[in-house]
């Protein structure tokens, strides 16, 4: 037996759907995790950290032996070794992050290129 709820919500510049066909969609609180063909891009959040501290660092001219000094003056003790390590893999922390911006004197994060 083929059983199926379908409803649409449309919500300024937004559409939700809730379907559920022999239990292959799942919802919870009401957000479905599959939207199938109007499913968005997944964003890859570490490469796009990875991308914001490489530019601000790129920006400001600071290489990664020049970081670990900068760190070292605020107490941040790192190797050059680590610190390429941590941002090639992009899975550092928030701690990490804002720890780097600071050595390196930036107030404010670009989050785009515009």
């Amino acid at each position: 037996m083929l059983f199926a709820i379908k409803s649409v919500t449309y919500v300024t510049n937004m559409v939700a759907f809730c379907t559920v066909v022999n239990d292959e969609r799942i919802e919870y609180d009401g957000i479905s995790t599959d939207f199938g063909a109007n499913a968005m891009p997944e964003v890859d959040w570490s490469a796009k950290v990875k991308g914001l501290l490489k530019a601000e660092l790129k920006r400001r001219s600071v290489t990664y032996a020049q970081l670990v000094d900068k760190l070292a003056e605020i107490g941040v003790k790192e190797t050059e070794v680590n610190i390429r390590n941590k941002i090639a893999r992009g899975g550092f922390t928030a701690v990490f992050l804002i720890q780097c911006l600071e050595a390196i004197g930036s107030k404010t994060l670009r989050m785009t290129d515009d």
